[in-house]
C-alpha cells in the first residue's frame, strides 16, 4: 500500500514537472492564445494534478 502511494505520487509529480517543462517551451503569444500567463504555469499544472 505505501509503495503503491509512493509511485502515484511519483507520476503525479512526473506529469506536473512534464506540463510545466512543455508550456514553458511555449512563447508568450502561444500562452495567451490559450489563455494563461506565464507566471501561471506552474498555477495551471498543479490545478490538473492536485487530488
Amino acid at each position: 500500500m505505501l509503495f503503491t502511494r509512493l509511485s502515484n505520487d511519483f507520476r503525479r509529480w512526473r506529469d506536473y514537472r512534464r506540463t510545466v517543462t512543455e508550456l514553458s517551451k511555449l512563447s508568450r503569444r502561444e500562452l495567451e492564445d490559450i489563455g494563461i500567463a506565464p507566471y501561471q504555469i506552474e498555477d495551471v499544472a498543479r490545478g490538473r494534478f492536485r487530488r
